[in-house]
C-alpha cells in the first residue's frame, strides 16, 4: 500500500478543513439573503454600535485617547478571542457523524470554526477602520505593520484558547456551561475599556497576567502611535498561545480516542 507523503497529507487536511468551513457557513448562515456576509457583518454591527454610542454620547474615560479608535481596537480584539473560544465550545456534537470519515479529525472541526471567526473579526476590523477614516471619525493606524503583527498574535492566541476551551468542553459539560459565564466576567479585565497605563501599579501587574490584554495594548500602540504609554510583551503572548495550543492538542488526543471507541 502506497505511503502518503507529508505534503500530500497536508493537502488532504486542507481540503477537509475547506469543506468543513463551507459546511459551517451554510449551516450557520444559510444560502439566502446575504448569507456568509453575516460572518463579518455581525461583529461589525456590534463594534460599530459600541463605537457610535461612545462617540454620540461623548463618553468620557477621563483621558485624551480618541474615543472611536479606543472602542474599535478594544472591542474588535475581545470579539476575536471570545468568539473563537465560544464557537469551539461543544463544537464536536453537531459534527459527530463526520468524525467517522477517515480524514476528518476533531482538530479539523475546531480549526474550521476558528478560521471562520478569525476571518469574520478581521474583515470587520479592517472594514470599520476604512469606514471610520472615510467619514472622518478616526485616523488611519500610525504604525500599520505593528497593527498587523498585533492582530496576528491575537489571532494566534485566540486559536490556542479556542482549541483548549473546545477540547476541555468535550470532556466536561460543566466547562461547557461555565465558559459562557466566564466570558462575561472576563470582559471588564479584557483591556477593552481601559489602557493598562491608567491603572495603579498593583492592578497593572494583575491584568498583565491575562494575555489578551497584551494584544489590545500592542494593537493600540500601532493604531494610536507613540503619544501614549503602552504595556505589552509579544514573548508572553507567544508563550501563552503555544501552551494553550499544546494543552488543547493533548486533550484532543483523548477526545479523539473516545470518539473512535464510541
Amino acid at each position: 500500500m502506497k505511503q502518503t507523503s507529508f505534503s500530500e497529507s497536508l493537502i488532504v487536511q486542507a481540503r477537509v478543513i475547506g469543506a468543513l468551513i463551507m459546511r459551517e457557513i451554510i449551516t450557520r448562515f444559510g444560502r439566502h439573503n446575504i448569507g456568509f456576509l453575516w460572518l463579518f457583518v455581525e461583529p461589525m454591527m456590534f463594534t460599530l454600535g459600541i463605537a457610535t454610542l461612545w462617540y454620540v454620547t461623548k463618553a468620557s474615560h477621563g483621558h485624551d485617547v480618541p474615543i472611536v479608535e479606543f472602542a474599535l481596537t478594544g472591542y474588535s480584539t475581545v470579539l476575536l478571542w471570545r468568539n473563537c473560544a465560544t464557537r469551539c465550545v461543544g463544537g464536536l456534537k453537531p459534527n459527530l457523524s463526520l468524525l467517522f470519515h477517515r480524514n476528518v479529525k476533531p482538530l479539523d472541526v475546531f480549526l474550521a470554526r476558528i478560521i471562520l471567526e478569525i476571518a469574520g473579526a478581521t474583515a470587520s476590523f479592517y472594514c470599520l477602520t476604512v469606514v471610520f477614516w472615510l467619514f472622518g471619525l478616526a485616523g488611519l493606524p500610525a504604525h500599520p505593520a505593528r497593527v498587523i503583527v498585533a492582530w496576528g498574535l491575537t489571532a494566534f492566541l485566540s486559536t490556542g484558547l479556542g482549541l483548549f476551551i473546545g477540547a476541555v468542553s468535550e470532556l466536561s459539560e460543566v466547562a461547557e456551561r461555565v465558559w459562557h459565564t466566564v466570558t462575561y466576567l472576563l470582559f471588564p479585565f479584557s483591556g477593552a475599556v481601559f489602557m493598562v497605563d491608567w491603572l495603579p501599579a498593583k492592578a497593572r501587574e494583575a491584568v498583565l497576567l491575562l494575555p489578551w490584554v497584551h494584544g489590545v495594548e500592542m494593537l493600540r500602540s500601532g493604531y494610536l502611535g507613540d503619544a501614549y504609554t503602552y504595556h505589552y510583551s509579544t514573548a508572553f503572548m507567544c508563550w501563552t498561545a503555544s501552551l494553550l495550543m499544546l494543552g488543547g492538542l493533548l486533550i484532543l488526543k483523548v477526545v479523539h480516542r473516545r470518539v473512535e471507541a464510541g
